[in-house]
């Protein structure tokens, strides 16, 4: 079992920055991808940035084309532990945004997400 714990969110201003931070415990040994998803009222929970963690994919980015050049994702000193730097942030970035860790397992990856923060962006 993996927990994630989030923290970060909050209330920003358009135009502004917010770093969320997203620890991971428990059974990290075979934890292969972190990521970030938000999910809007209204909407599907949608992909925002991931992290490869170990092996051949450690350390390759992916984003979302609504956060690229905006959005930074990157791994902490503390292993396991994972940033999203939000700067330049939209009206549309408000959404809850929850942490995800996958597992590597056979026959398909284990996925584990946190509770999940608020981040709200005042026009």
């Amino acid at each position: 079992q993996v927990q994630l714990v989030e923290s970060g969110g909050g209330l920003v201003q358009a135009g502004g920055s917010l770093r969320l931070s997203c620890a991971a415990s428990g059974s990290t040994a075979t934890i292969r991808k972190m990521g970030w998803y938000r999910q809007a009222p209204g909407k599907q929970r949608e992909l925002v940035a991931s992290i490869g963690i170990g092996g051949v994919t450690n350390g390759v980015t992916n984003y979302s084309d609504s956060v690229k050049g905006r959005f930074t994702i990157s791994r902490g000193d503390a292993k396991n532990t994972i940033y999203l730097q939000m700067n330049s942030v939209k009206s549309e970035d408000t959404a809850v945004y929850y942490c995800n860790a996958a597992e590597m397992r056979f026959p398909r990856p284990v996925e584990y997400w946190g509770q999940g923060t608020q981040v709200t962006v005042s026009s």
